[in-house]
């Protein structure tokens, strides 16, 4: 009769689990996101085991850190205190096994931590089973519950073993999405580190006066939000002066956005710069931000101010001064935190006096203006920026050019550089293209480098000035290259010591000019 009455017992409650577990099922079904099922699922063994407490954790297997993703029974402060590492407690101890523990009292058990401080009473039963994918243990599932006889506790486990095995596919997914977000931030944080790096002022290049002038300048207003007017001829590097004084912000982190007005056709640049409603215009097939409200929180770079049109100047003038405007084709108005730099190569103070830039919009613009010097008023930079030029492009094209030749700095220091430094950097990778050793000579430059009045190069006369003239190059810059050593020199070349000591002889050349300047101290 006993026998009877246990067995009906028995399968009472094993219909009870299928109940559950096919309950627990739906509720998995219902989400793939770990956050949206598990605290049903803890509620739903609350009703059916009567637990008091019941806790999922997940290891993090970069910091080694077991943390509580989810709890019932628990507040918030008790579930943030529930940390532990592999090995600790009875969850670290379970998560280091992956074998589940059973402890029939809390009370008696030197494992119980109690990090959440719900207390070790008297009576109560604890279970922790592993959450596993594959081998790997990656969390645990643990509940407290009254003290019950031992071969109740083994169904107890048996059953938080099925349901753990069910919710492990979750955990997997949740796991794999907190090392993915975790991925994204290290990957945002160091292309915002590279850009911090790119841009900052340290790496324009120039060491010139009048380029610690515009680096001072960046410093004073890259921390504010002041309007800055970045003035200059055309190649000279302007664009690069709004990316500094931007990185270099507490906007740093936020949209910088570039908009060349003179590339904008008259008929868009307003809903280019401001946007547009559906139905606007003919092709306003849907609501478009401008790149005002794209720049919102950050910084928007005006490349070529001075050929906006005057119908918009006006609508400029007032985002300026209210920080909010109209979409075309809506009457709704958009509010906007946007820090302004503009950019021109034209004088705008010309341009208002012709009638052709409002006045208005000149002293709105004109907060913090920064000039950049034309090239040919930097000239201490042009060596510099050719150097820079050389070792960009070389790398970029895999060759083995290291240096230019005494000759090309002198053709390089001689010309005027009416395109500034857009215009050298063309000249120095089009050098390199069509270089074959590891100098580039003055042949290597354009034909507008290599007349004698902007060269400072003999590129005419007879055959033998010419020749005698491309000679003492190669020479001195052999000499360069061995450190003044002429016996080194004449390897390089491929010719005998006493050839190459009688050709130096004949050009003038002074070998010891070459040498380093401790070798030369040690000779006297």
């Amino acid at each position: 009769m006993d026998e009877a009455l246990g067995q009906a017992s028995t399968s009472e409650r094993h219909l009870k689990e299928l109940q559950l577990l096919h309950a627990l099922s739906g509720i998995l079904d219902q989400s793939l996101d770990m956050r949206d099922v598990v605290s049903p699922v803890l509620d739903s063994l609350a009703d059916f085991m009567g637990m008091n407490y019941g806790t999922l954790t997940l290891l993090n297997r970069k910091t080694g850190d077991i943390l509580i993703e989810a709890a019932h029974g628990l507040s918030p402060q008790q579930a943030q205190r529930g940390r532990y590492k592999v090995g600790e407690g009875v969850t670290g101890r379970v998560i280091q096994t992956g074998e589940a523990i059973v402890i029939p009292n809390k009370s008696d058990s030197p494992l119980i931590l109690d990090r959440t401080k719900r207390g070790k009473g008297q009576g109560t039963s604890f279970i922790c089973v592993p959450i596993k994918v594959g081998k790997e243990t990656v969390g645990a599932l643990s509940v407290d519950q009254i003290q019950r006889p031992q071969e109740q506790l083994a169904e107890d486990a048996r059953l938080l073993s099925i349901v753990a095995s069910m919710i492990a596919q979750a955990v997997k997914l949740r796991r794999a999405a907190q090392e993915e977000r975790e991925k994204l931030e290290r990957e945002n944080e160091r292309l915002q580190q590279e850009l911090r790096e790119r841009f900052r002022p340290s790496n324009i290049v120039g060491a010139s006066h009048e380029m610690q002038v515009v680096y001072d300048q960046i410093a004073k207003v890259s921390k504010s939000s002041a309007t800055v007017l970045i003035l200059g001829e055309t190649g000279t590097g302007k664009e690069l002066v709004a990316n500094a004084i931007h990185y270099n912000s507490d906007r740093a982190g936020k949209p910088f956005v570039k908009a060349h007005c003179a590339a904008l056709p008259e008929s868009l640049i307003e809903s280019e710069l401001f946007g547009h409603v559906k139905g606007a215009f003919t092709g306003a097939l849907a609501d478009r931000k401008g790149r005002f409200e794209l720049a919102n929180g950050g910084t928007l770079f005006l490349d070529e101010i001075g050929d906006i049109p005057l119908s918009i100047q006006i609508k400029l003038l007032r985002v300026l001064q209210e920080r909010e405007f109209e979409r075309v084709g809506s009457t709704q108005t958009v509010k906007v935190n946007v820090r302004l730099i503009a950019a021109t190569n034209r004088s705008l103070e010309e341009m208002v006096r012709q009638g052709k830039f409002r006045e208005d919009l000149f002293y709105r613009l004109h907060v913090f203006p920064i000039f950049v010097p034309p090239l040919r008023n930097r000239k201490a930079d042009v060596v510099l920026l050719a150097d820079h030029f050389l070792a960009k492009y070389a790398r970029d094209t895999g060759k083995n050019v290291r240096r230019l030749s005494s000759a090309v700095i002198d053709m390089l220091m001689s010309y005027h550089w009416p395109g500034n430094v857009r215009e050298l950097e063309n000249c120095i990778e089009r050098a390199v293209l069509v270089a074959e050793g590891d100098v580039i000579h003055p042949y290597h430059l354009p034909p507008t480098l290599q007349t004698a009045e902007h060269g400072g190069s003999v590129t005419h006369g007879s055959l033998k000035e010419i020749v005698d003239a491309y000679e003492r190059d190669i020479l001195v810059d052999a000499l360069k290259s061995a450190r003044g050593k002429m016996a080194v020199a004449a390897r390089n070349l491929k010719t005998t010591e006493r050839i190459f000591v009688y050709k130096v002889r004949r050009h003038g050349i002074d070998p010891k000019r070459y040498a380093p300047e401790d070798t030369n101290r040690s000779k006297r």
